[in-house]
């Protein structure tokens, strides 16, 4: 099914591209939301003529965009989070976590033009910024441990435990055949 969509919609196109997507997705979601319209020839002439009106204020949707683009070169994000032992968080580091982090930073953008997987480890990951179709800014977000002192600390520890059981279990070992004489010896 041949759609004109209404809005940007990441994934599928951006406000005023055709579209070809499944019958039950168009008819289902996307034209009761509001979101498309099928395009038919009549509905492809009206979106011609308004690109070519809008030539210009498209170009200034550009011009904007590219500016934001440009406001975000250079930044990188470091994120903290709870982290197992393992390397594995606690939980997972996802859009929303990372829009919060640039409004730290002093840039408000909306979570839903931010695409990446939700991270699950600790390391270092991309995060695509989406401003217009044309424009779209990489931001390297690194993730580190909230807690590494406490992990390091934890597994030092893990050392100690470890090594004194060991010593202790050849002494059990000698406890064992001691306690079987005794009832001999009755």
């Amino acid at each position: 099914m041949e759609l004109i969509l209404k809005e940007d919609i990441i994934g599928l196109g951006y406000k005023n591209d055709i579209v070809n997507v499944k019958s039950g997705y168009g008819r289902n979601y996307l034209i009761p939301q509001g979101k498309a319209v099928i395009a038919s020839e009549s509905a492809k002439k009206v979106l011609a003529e308004n690109l070519k009106q809008q030539a210009h204020k498209l170009a200034a949707q550009k011009a904007a965009a590219e500016e934001r683009g440009n406001a975000l070169n250079g930044v990188a994000l470091c994120i903290a989070a709870k982290v197992s032992a393992t390397g594995q968080l606690y939980g997972s580091v996802n859009t929303a976590a990372v829009a919060e982090e640039l409004k730290k930073l002093g840039h408000d953008i909306d979570r839903k033009i931010i695409t990446m997987r939700d991270i699950k480890k600790v390391g270092e990951y991309v995060a695509l910024v989406h401003f217009h179709k044309e424009v779209t800014v990489e931001i390297p977000v690194t993730v580190v441990a909230e807690n590494a002192d406490e992990l390091k600390a934890a597994a030092a520890a893990e050392q100690e435990v470890a090594a004194p059981v060991a010593e202790e279990a050849p002494v059990a070992e000698e406890a064992a055949p001691a306690a079987e004489e005794a009832p001999a010896a009755e």
